[in-house]
Formats: C-alpha cells, sequence, structure tokens
C-alpha cells in the first residue's frame, strides 16, 4: 500500500525522476515520457463521466497504474495475458451490439477523445521499446498490447454510445 505524506520531494528538480527501482532517469527520456503518456491517458479515461458502467472505467484506470508501474520498472507488478483477455471479453460483447460499419467515423466526445490519448501513449510505448537502453528494464511485450487494445474498446465503446447520432466520414462532403 502506498502511503504519502509529503507530496514534494525535490528529487527531481534538476531533470531526473525515480522508477520502480529508485534507480534515476531523465525526465525526457523515452521511458519517462512513456510513462507520462500512459499516466496522461489514465487522465482522459477519468474524463469520461456519464458514459455507462463506470465500473468497466474504475477498473482500466487502475490497470493503467498497474501499467505505468510496469513499465517503470517495478518487480511486482505486472500487466499479464488476463489483462488483455478481458478487455477483449469487453470488446467482443460491445461489437455484437453494434451494426457494422460502412464508413469511417468521425471522432466526438470523450470516448474518442480518450481513444486518441490512449493510441499517443502506445506509441511512446513503442518508441520506448525501440530506443531503451535500460539494462534492468526488460519492458513487457504485453504493455503495447493492452494500450492497443483498450483503444479499440474505446472505440467501440465510444459507437456503442453514440450509436444512432454516429457522425460518419463522408467524402468530400461540402
Amino acid at each position: 500500500m502506498v502511503h504519502l505524506t509529503k507530496i514534494y520531494t525535490k528529487t527531481g528538480d534538476k531533470g531526473q525522476t525515480s522508477l520502480a527501482d529508485n534507480t534515476r532517469d531523465n525526465k525526457d527520456s523515452p521511458l519517462i515520457i512513456a510513462v507520462g503518456a500512459v499516466d496522461e491517458a489514465n487522465s482522459a479515461i477519468g474524463m469520461i463521466d456519464g458514459q455507462g458502467n463506470q465500473s468497466i472505467f474504475n477498473k482500466i484506470q487502475n490497470d493503467l497504474f498497474d501499467l505505468g508501474a510496469d513499465l517503470a520498472g517495478s518487480k511486482t507488478i505486472k500487466i499479464t495475458k488476463d489483462y488483455i483477455d478481458r478487455l477483449e471479453l469487453y470488446i467482443d460483447g460491445t461489437n455484437g451490439l453494434l451494426e457494422p460499419l460502412e464508413s469511417f467515423v468521425l471522432p466526438t466526445g470523450p470516448l474518442h477523445f480518450a481513444r486518441t490519448v490512449v493510441r499517443r501513449a502506445e506509441r511512446k510505448v513503442w518508441f520506448a521499446i525501440e530506443l531503451h537502453d535500460y539494462d534492468e528494464i526488460n519492458i513487457n511485450d504485453f504493455i503495447p498490447q493492452y494500450l492497443n487494445r483498450l483503444s479499440d474498446l474505446l472505440f467501440v465503446l465510444a459507437r456503442y454510445y453514440n450509436k444512432g447520432n454516429e457522425k460518419l466520414w463522408r467524402v468530400n462532403e461540402t
């Protein structure tokens, strides 16, 4: 359990921050940028209000905290295939309630916004994976997979909650 008694530590004032194992890394390193992008994605999920079953979004936010800890090198908190399987169940269940798409969807609303923030986090994680030189940290393959499925889930949830009011792309519409 986390117990915070002091919010500022001044340890980041010179451009570094701590990883899960208490090693230091530059705040502009690809890994820390990816951790920050996951935090932004979590905040975007938190902005979804009144869009269906809030317990799903609460679970996702907790998952994203786990994912951030795993990304930062936690030895005890790991994203597993079970996390991804759960998202796939949500996706398949929701998508089964939708008509097939006949055009691209114009992104509108908080679910689509959260989806794009999650996609950005996924890109930042891939960038960190491709460029990282952290001997002690082997970035878990399930991390980008989870983010990829999460953005898919947010897409189908946006379609579901916008059902009947979905805005579709029309080529050369003026």
